[in-house]
């Protein structure tokens, strides 16, 4: 945030980013910190409509008048078209006096605007990410792991079902010690099966972008559809569905990375745009090295486009006097070669290797 003060139509940086990408997705959400800073602003100046949420608290009553406050003033300055969807009181719990006397403040005070729904507090919920296990694994008969379950979805097979999407939410119920679930029968032969459990796989969340465009291409190949029917069927546009297969020609070094998690699926499509692919992994492992963002990347790769030299020969950032009189010094005490790089704006990072459990307990003792 503080890196925005400086910039130039610094409420907009979000919005123009956006710009780039938002007709490939139906909708973006961007989740907002509890705070009316520069980042909270360029999301509401970027943003369509805004859901507010509301904690059933009493300083939350206060934040809610400055945030209204804000909204009125962004959609007067800096987007009129800013529209409020609504107010989702969440943290609720019954047995509290607040609690109640927060909810009827605001239904009192905002009626239409309040959404029917209120999300109740539910501690097992916030404790099972400490322990680093699913609400389902953590404690299937919480009212978090019971809540609403969409039904599955099977298909006759004699006198019995066979599942044909649903596993999780089977599973889930199993555990829960459901007898019923609600299911929809569908009449379906092997290759309709295997094509409504691909597409349900698809709409899994927290899947990779890898793990999407080898989807895609399984349903291409083995259900026989175009990129045209495969979009319908997938309810996605095409274009979204090509740039996700693109990312099939990328390197398996840099198509890994992005299974992991260090690139975004962002860096992959500036990537793709480099044919050769000894500077697709140089221009990754900078990437990598100095945390570049997609941005960065893009400039980076229409340099090496716009030039006829390969990226993978470029030289390192000159160090200034200050850190080359000093980093004989830093050797000699931590008894190895550091790295140390820096950018154009005097950040800069120092790289300390390491060689065994012992060499790090060392350099450790050294620091402190």
């Amino acid at each position: 945030e503080i890196e925005l003060v400086d910039q130039k139509q610094r409420e907009y940086m979000l919005k123009n980013s956006l710009e780039q990408i938002k007709h490939d997705y139906d909708y973006i959400i961007i989740d907002c910190a509890p705070s009316l800073g520069l980042i909270t602003l360029n999301s509401l100046v970027a943003a369509d409509s805004v859901i507010i949420p509301i904690q059933c608290e009493y300083f939350a009553l206060e934040g809610l008048g400055k945030l209204l406050n804000t909204i009125k003033s962004i959609q007067k300055i800096h987007n009129p078209k800013l529209d409020i969807e609504g107010l989702l009181l969440t943290m609720f719990d019954s047995r509290l006096r607040l609690s109640n006397q927060v909810v009827d403040e605001v239904q009192k005070h905002f009626s239409t605007m309040v959404f029917d729904t209120i999300i109740r507090r539910n501690t097992r919920l916030g404790e099972a990410p400490s322990y680093g296990e699913s609400i389902i694994a953590y404690d299937a008969t919480s009212k978090g792991a019971v809540g609403v379950i969409q039904p599955i979805t099977v298909r006759k097979v004699g006198n019995t079902f066979q599942l044909v999407s649903g596993e999780r939410r089977f599973r889930a119920s199993k555990l829960v010690g459901k007898s019923t679930i609600p299911a929809y029968i569908r009449i379906a032969n092997d290759q309709e099966m295997l094509e409504m459990a691909l597409v349900e796989n698809i709409q899994r969340k927290n899947l990779d972008p890898i793990e999407v465009a080898l989807s895609y291409q399984r349903l291409i190949e083995e259900i026989q559809l175009t990129q045209e029917e495969l979009s319908t069927r997938v309810g996605k546009k095409r274009s979204t569905v090509t740039n996700y297969l693109r990312l099939l020609k990328l390197d398996p070094i840099l198509q890994t990375g992005m299974r992991d998690g260090f690139i975004s699926m962002g860096h992959g499509r500036a990537l793709i745009n480099i044919e050769n692919s000894d500077d697709q992994l140089a221009i990754y492992e900078r990437i990598l090295r100095e945390q570049l963002s997609v941005r960065q990347t893009e400039k980076l790769v229409k340099i090496l486009k716009e030039g006829s030299s390969s990226i993978s020969s470029s030289k390192k950032k000159a160090l200034p006097s200050y850190i080359k009189d000093s980093l004989s010094e830093i050797n000699s005490f931590l008894g190895q070669q550091v790295d140390i790089t820096i950018n154009s704006r005097g950040k800069g990072k120092i790289s300390i290797p390491f060689h065994s459990k012992e060499d790090f307990e060392r350099i450790k003792n050294l620091l402190k």
